[in-house]
């Protein structure tokens, strides 16, 4: 063990650690909940990166102090997650702000700028986790500005897999485009479709949900860094700020911008809220997407039965042969956490107390569960189901030709009356629409062909 002191006294340390002795007081006094993310640790890290390059350069900082902050930054990008993750133990649902994983992220790039300072040259003033790594910000400005970056790379993972998972549809629709099957409403007989339109509403839904995405996903890119403790900009300035963040936009490759007022950044994440409400549809959209598959699946002999799913894996460990639709079951799962995520996230911010939000960590822990369970959700769906849907043309087709609601066709030339009298008299008499027509008189045989043409009702020319 070593001892180290902030300003509350000595803290025992494990020696092989690279923390301080705030992230220890957290470790022990937070013990409940899952980590923070390391995704969000990393967006730090860069934070400090930038922050003490211009801080150096502007006089805020020593020229070799800032240099050694960089050099440590560099040192811990480079890290794989499991590395990191040694050194960066503190929960979720701590402080609010997240004051405890800023400082954590501050101490240690303080302790290995030290290591690394004492190795090259000796006698040289301590590198400080207050006064140097977090020189001009504050975890109120930096944990609020890392959650934005993380959650717009977080977008561009579920927007790729919403893409690819579209092209799978795109390739079904044009397949079967004029594969006329059975539509319903209500859960009832309706006039025919293809298939091929089906999907293309399946994919048309996807694409409305990609389009409000990405137009949330824009708004992350404004950044509260530079508000430090309540939006005033204390202890910095605007100058340095926009220097920060053109540091950030250049080396994340991504166009962040500062964001024009610093109390609404700090107080409120309707940003974030807006952006996971856009997942939030997505997931319920994706529900009844997967439930029309699965549903259309059931069977083989019992059910719909007209489309037949890939066989992953046995379903059942009683039923021998079965195949469930467990990609639609995995995926309707996580549409139903995502869901409820939503009220998390809405509740969490409108907990906004005068000049901060205090429910900072769960807003993003919950924002990137949402964001990551979609994106490998959705993944796993388009590879492991849609791409291997095989549509069951013949059951399609008989079940639409046995169908009543054909009768719609008749309804422009007999009228609705005389149609509806038809088609419950072929329900009563249990035989053939076709049949019932012909035996009302109203419809001959050849009026009857010629009207009731199943591609021509689906409007395919």
């Amino acid at each position: 063990m070593r001892i180290e002191q902030d300003s509350l006294g000595e803290v025992q340390i494990p020696d092989e650690v690279w923390w301080g002795p705030q992230t220890e007081r957290s470790r022990h006094n937070f013990t409940t909940g899952p980590l923070m993310p390391l995704s969000l640790i990393r967006a730090l890290i860069q934070i400090k990166w930038a922050a003490a390059a211009v801080n150096a350069q502007e006089g805020v900082i020593k020229a070799d102090i800032g240099e050694a902050i960089v050099r440590v930054c560099q040192q811990l990008t480079s890290l794989t997650d499991a590395e990191l993750r040694q050194h960066f133990p503190l929960r979720v649902y701590q402080t609010g702000s997240g004051t405890q994983t800023n400082m954590n992220v501050n101490e240690v790039i303080a302790h290995l700028a030290n290591v690394d300072r004492q190795s090259s040259q000796h006698h040289q003033p301590p590198v400080l986790p207050n006064d140097h790594v977090n020189a001009g910000q504050s975890s109120n400005d930096t944990f609020p500005t890392a959650m934005q970056i993380v959650a717009y790379s977080a977008l561009m993972r579920t927007i790729a897999a919403v893409q690819s998972l579209n092209a799978s549809l795109a390739t079904l629709e044009r397949r079967h485009q004029r594969t006329v099957k059975l539509g319903r409403t209500h859960l009832q007989d309706a006039t025919p479709i293809t298939f091929g339109q089906e999907v293309s509403g399946w994919r048309a839904t996807l694409n409305a949900d990609l389009t409000a995405i990405t137009a949330t996903q824009q708004t992350l890119l404004e950044l509260p860094l530079g508000g430090t403790a309540v939006g005033t900009g204390l202890n910095t300035t605007p100058q340095i700020t926009n220097q920060v963040i053109a540091q950030l936009a250049q080396r994340l490759e991504t166009p962040f911008k500062n964001m024009t007022n610093k109390f609404h950044g700090l107080s409120a994440h309707t940003e974030l809220t807006n952006a996971h409400a856009t997942l939030k549809t997505l997931a319920t959209d994706l529900l009844k997407i997967a439930n029309d598959i699965r549903f259309l699946a059931s069977g083989p002999r019992g059910g719909y039965g007209e489309l037949s799913i890939p066989a992953n894996e046995p379903g059942s460990s009683i039923m021998p042969g079965k195949i469930n639709p467990t990609q639609a079951e995995a995926l309707t799962m996580i549409a139903t956490r995502v869901i409820g995520n939503d009220v998390t996230i809405g509740v969490a911010n409108s907990q906004g107390n005068f000049e901060m939000n205090v429910y900072k960590p769960v807003i993003i822990a919950t924002f990137l569960e949402s964001a990551d369970l979609l994106a490998g959700g959705i993944a796993q769906f388009d590879l492991l189901l849609v791409r291997g849907l095989t549509a069951n043309e013949q059951a399609m087709r008989a079940t639409v030709e046995n169908s009543l609601m054909m009768v719609t066709a008749l309804s422009p030339h007999i009228g609705y009356e005389a149609s509806a009298a038809i088609a419950q008299a072929a329900l009563r008499e249990q035989t053939t629409l076709k049949a019932a027509a012909l035996a009302s008189g109203r419809v001959t045989e050849a009026q009857f062909e010629d009207w009731v043409d199943l591609l021509k009702m689906t409007t395919i020319e």
